[in-house]
């Protein structure tokens, strides 16, 4: 008798057995990860020490600023601590790539620091990443908060395991805080730990649905920087949110097929657009609006697309707690975005 092709059967179970059991455990693996929860800073209250870091962009002629956000600290009660090189300048950047490493560090490392507050965007944060040491801040974990630039600091605290506050700097503060009223009163209710919900005014290019999940993401030219390194985060299971200022509707669409063709938005549970702020013109027009092109490039998906969330490179600039699992609800009419307590 010919037994071959009995072993080839016997085989080929064998092999369909390991398969199942692979995806099986790929399965349990997402699963874990997306039901997993950040570890959440403790929040602040009335005697704690917030200290101030540049670990972007330089901060020539902003002392005003920095001397306004210390101001604004005190009068809800907190202590205020500047990083010794805030105000140095190397080239393009606040003081060198050790000195701002260094301001930060210092700070993650305080345990009597309980919050980390960047006083401006702008670029470099990327290039202190990978000088960081977190095995301090585990222990002693704080809020850091911050928006553009900010968002690569934003990803890494997200791997780590911590939420973070994607939220107002100090060269955010005008003369008038009036003008800012509701970035300034979200950022001290979030910090605070009265964490803001939000109900956005509709759109027509709102795509409907409902989904829940950790949020996460920030700048899409950071977002989009960071693919490929150990500091791009997966985003299966949660809600994105993304917002970007100065850029052609090209370059928008282009970081968007890079990602997609990254497998970045495959398992995404839903997508919130932020502020997409002075749009540049090309001399060959894109032809459609920014939202449009959103929708378009992200056309195979089925995910809920939320517009009109007012965050990022404007005066109104509401503080999303990142890590924190939402609830978002989208119709053309409004959209919700409430925060788990």
């Amino acid at each position: 008798m010919n037994y071959k092709p009995y072993l080839l059967c016997l085989l080929l179970a064998s092999f369909c057995i390991k398969m199942n059991d692979v995806q099986a455990q790929k399965k349990t693996n997402n699963s874990s990860e997306m039901t997993s929860k950040l570890i959440q800073p403790p929040y602040l209250k009335a005697g704690d020490t917030v200290a101030i870091v540049a670990p972007s962009g330089i901060l020539k002629n902003n002392e005003d600023e920095v001397q306004k956000g210390i101001t604004l600290l005190k009068s809800w009660g907190l202590h205020a601590v500047v990083g010794e090189h805030v105000f140095n300048q190397a080239d393009h950047f606040a003081g060198t790539d050790d000195e701002r490493c260094e301001d930060l560090q210092n700070a993650m490392d305080d345990p009597k620091i309980s919050a980390i507050w960047c006083a401006r965007g702008g670029y470099g944060t990327v290039r202190i990443l990978d000088k960081l040491d977190y095995t301090k801040f585990k222990k002693h974990p704080k809020w850091v908060i911050g928006y553009s630039d900010i968002t690569a600091l934003h990803n890494q605290l997200h791997i780590e395991g911590f939420q973070s506050l994607h939220a107002m700097m100090c060269v955010s503060l005008t003369k008038d805080l009036n003008d800012i009223k509701q970035t300034v009163e979200t950022f001290k209710s979030d910090i605070f730990g009265n964490v803001e919900n939000y109900n956005l005014k509709g759109s027509e290019f709102n795509r409907v649905g409902e989904s829940s999940g950790a949020l996460v993401g920030g700048n899409l030219t950071l977002l989009h920087t960071m693919l490929g390194s150990k500091t791009s985060i997966d985003t299966s299971g949660k809600i994105l949110f993304i917002e970007e200022i100065g850029e052609y509707k090209y370059h928008i669409d282009r970081m968007l097929q890079s990602m997609k063709r990254a497998g970045y938005f495959d398992n995404l549970n839903g997508l919130i657009v932020g502020n997409m702020s002075r749009m540049r013109k090309n001399t060959t027009l894109w032809g459609t609006s920014v939202e449009q092109l959103i929708l378009d490039a992200l056309s195979e998906y089925d995910f809920p697309i939320a517009f009109n969330m007012p965050a990022g490179h404007e005066k109104d600039n509401r503080a999303l707690v990142l890590g924190r699992k939402v609830d978002l609800k989208v119709t053309k009419e409004s959209s919700s975005v409430n925060f788990e307590r």
